[in-house]
């Protein structure tokens, strides 16, 4: 019987830096929404103390890990912790793609089960939350709908504009 030879998939370095970049950037701006806005920090006040949640592709990465501590929401990097409430996970780079380029909608992905979700459902669902307001805090109103099941219709402009201002300005200072 002759031995097949396995050969292994290209890395994806420019699908990688975007993702890993996407990823770094929505960290910190989840952090600078959780100062900004009244939405995402009530929703952060309902989870527990020391909540950890990691956003990623699976196998290797790259990841976004945000945990909150005594009250505080911070960006902990793209390293996986040992132990965290809550683990959403691309199940690859490609699909991670499609998501984070807003080409497919976080509810299309889970129905085509391109995500998989560790941890209680109900934090898991807080964590959708937050990252729907901060992905239309961060885009163009065209993409944000296509990346959100709902775009929220009944905010002001001028909470959009004050809230995009300051999530900008705090995530590019790390503030």
């Amino acid at each position: 019987m002759a031995r097949v030879r396995e050969i292994s998939s290209g890395r994806k370095p420019l699908k990688r830096a975007y993702v890993a970049m996407f990823l770094w950037f929505t960290g910190r701006a989840i952090q600078a929404a959780a100062k900004a806005d009244n939405q995402v920090k009530s929703e952060f006040e309902a989870l527990p103390e020391n909540f950890t949640f990691s956003l990623g592709c699976l196998p290797d990465g790259p990841w976004m890990v945000v945990g909150k501590k005594n009250g505080v929401v911070k960006y902990l990097g793209g390293k996986l912790p040992e132990k965290q409430h809550v683990r959403l996970a691309i199940k690859n780079l490609d699909a991670g793609f499609l998501i984070l380029s807003f080409q497919e909608s976080t509810a299309l992905a889970t129905t085509r089960n391109r995500l998989v979700t560790d941890g209680e459902v109900p934090y898991a669902l807080a964590v959708i939350r937050i990252l729907d307001i901060v992905e239309v805090y961060l885009l163009p109103k065209i993409i944000a709908s296509l990346a959100v099941k709902r775009y929220p219709k009944h905010w002001s402009v001028a909470r959009k504009l004050k809230g995009r201002i300051a999530i900008y300005t705090r995530a590019l200072l790390g503030l």
